[in-house]
């Protein structure tokens, strides 16, 4: 008897034992049923900038790979900003699920709780999933409010020194090099801001790892905003012989100052006026260079999901907040209009989705967001004004939520409308109509509004943007400007 009770005691210790040894993290993502999500956010990103979407200059392997592997939005808009700062109303749109001017409102009432609860990570919560938010922030509320765990949370910007602007203005001016650290911006602190967010987040998948909970990410980056530093190995990577001025190349763009984006405006002061093309290749070729660097630290924290089992129960999306000029229109910064300022790369990766498929459809990039939610099980609130991506991803829709898609920059400086592959762009301040049929000139080169068989096509699309204006809560009076299209 007393041998039998010695094993039998021996058997519940070695069993007590077994189910302490910590889990394998594929078999433990096995049993999790609903998915993780991973958010990766860049900033000044535009939809030229990515290898895979037909700019063969830049090297981005890793953000090619998730074209290849997923779902590409070949047609993701920023509604735009109310300020210069594009990305305050960028972010705040797409953690809110509020369109610009709600979003705006909405973003000065979050020292108040229940506004909190109504954001997306919050959200997320209801449905048991973990939350964590690492890198550029650029928003009211406190990501410690909203968020159950939070990394290093990084300024609208990095800071920057006077060497960054208006340069170079000649082959002689070499004070400014990326890699230089004396300069700080992203080498401020000593690592690299974009390895600063990469190592934060993969830490985080590492933790993540040994637990049963569903974790949703959001890794946002400064890059490849200004300034435009990285080591001296990317920008290597990159003769200044190789890099082509863009076909929109102007030394001024002639309505910069009367659309609020003329030669005070802090973007636009980092090159020097007139533009030059020797300028413009230059920015381009740091740009290149910073977007090159980022992309090796995606590879890395996509690779750590894969070395950690959870990357086929991971739903990967990748977009950034607005595009950028570099020189395109004789412009340098994101407060416009047009294709390369408003419109970003958005891909989704994840379970059960297409490999290398494109979506044409026009979209918001913060769909993102309600798309999340669905894949979360959230039932979207009323409030949310985004709409999730999910059928046309899978193919079951192939027409875009979307009549058509709205711009704005500032109260009165500048509105646009997209429908149909035409463009309508007015600068009520000067009452400037441009239109652009975006299908013959996709680059946005050959304004056709003083052509008199477009007078309907200006006619109709007005009309649809003083609607939209209403549904969005614009107070802007275009009709009181534009008399003759009433």
């Amino acid at each position: 008897m007393r041998r039998s009770f010695i094993f039998k005691i021996a058997i519940i210790i070695t069993l007590l034992g077994c189910k302490q040894q910590p889990k394998n993290p594929s078999t433990q993502n096995e049993k999790n049923k609903k998915p993780n999500i991973v958010f990766l956010f860049t900033d000044d990103q535009s939809f030229k900038a990515l290898n895979a979407l037909g700019n063969k200059e830049i090297i981005t392997p890793a953000m090619d790979k998730l074209v290849n592997e997923g779902v590409t939005f070949t047609h993701a808009y920023n509604m735009g900003g109310w300020n210069g700062a594009i990305c305050q109303a960028s972010r705040a749109m797409i953690i809110s699920g509020r369109s610009i001017w709600r979003a705006q409102k909405i973003s000065g009432e979050y020292a108040k709780n229940e506004s909190l609860d109504k954001t997306w990570p919050r959200l997320m919560q209801t449905q048991g999933y973990d939350t964590y938010m690492t890198g550029k922030w650029h928003v009211e509320a406190k990501p410690e409010k909203i968020f159950n765990h939070v990394g290093h949370v990084l300024r609208g910007m990095p800071f920057d020194t006077s060497e960054g602007y208006n340069r170079p203005l000649s082959k002689n001016d070499t004070l400014w090099k990326p890699w230089k650290k004396e300069f700080g911006g992203y080498w401020k602190g000593g690592k690299h801001w974009s390895e600063l967010v990469k190592e934060d987040a993969v830490s985080f998948i590492d933790s993540a790892s040994q637990k049963d909970q569903p974790f949703f990410m959001y890794v946002a980056f400064n890059a490849p905003h200004d300034p435009r530093q990285s080591p001296k190995e990317y920008v290597d990577m990159y003769p200044l012989e190789d890099v082509s001025v863009p076909k929109s190349f102007l030394p001024e763009y002639p309505y910069a100052e009367i659309m609020g984006a003329g030669k005070t405006l802090r973007d636009e002061k980092l090159a020097p006026f007139p533009r030059t093309e020797y300028a413009v290749k230059v920015n381009r070729q740091e740009y290149y260079a910073l977007t090159t660097h980022l992309d090796d630290q995606i590879k890395d924290i996509i690779n750590t999901l894969e070395a950690k089992g959870l990357k086929k129960n991971t739903y990967i999306f990748f977009t950034a907040d607005h595009g950028l000029s570099v020189g395109e229109h004789g412009l340098m910064g994101k407060q416009n209009m047009y294709d390369h300022s408003m419109r970003v790369p958005l891909m989704i990766v994840g379970p059960n989705l297409p490999k290398n498929k494109k979506v044409n459809a026009d979209v918001y990039l913060q769909d993102v967001m309600a798309t999340a939610l669905d894949i979360a099980g959230v039932q979207k609130p009323e409030y949310i004004e985004f709409n999730s991506l999910l059928n046309l991803a899978k193919g079951e829709e192939t027409t875009s939520n979307y009549k058509s898609i709205y711009g704005v920059y500032e109260k009165g400086s500048q509105r646009m409308i997209r429908k149909d592959n035409f463009k309508l762009i007015l600068y009520p301040k000067s009452k400037e109509i441009l239109l652009y049929n975006l299908e013959n000139d996709p680059l946005e080169l050959n304004d056709i509004s003083s052509n008199k068989d477009n007078a309907s096509l200006i006619q109709s699309l007005f009309n649809e943007l003083v609607e939209l204006q209403k549904e969005k809560g614009d107070l802007l009076d275009l009709t009181s400007i534009y008399k003759d299209l009433i």
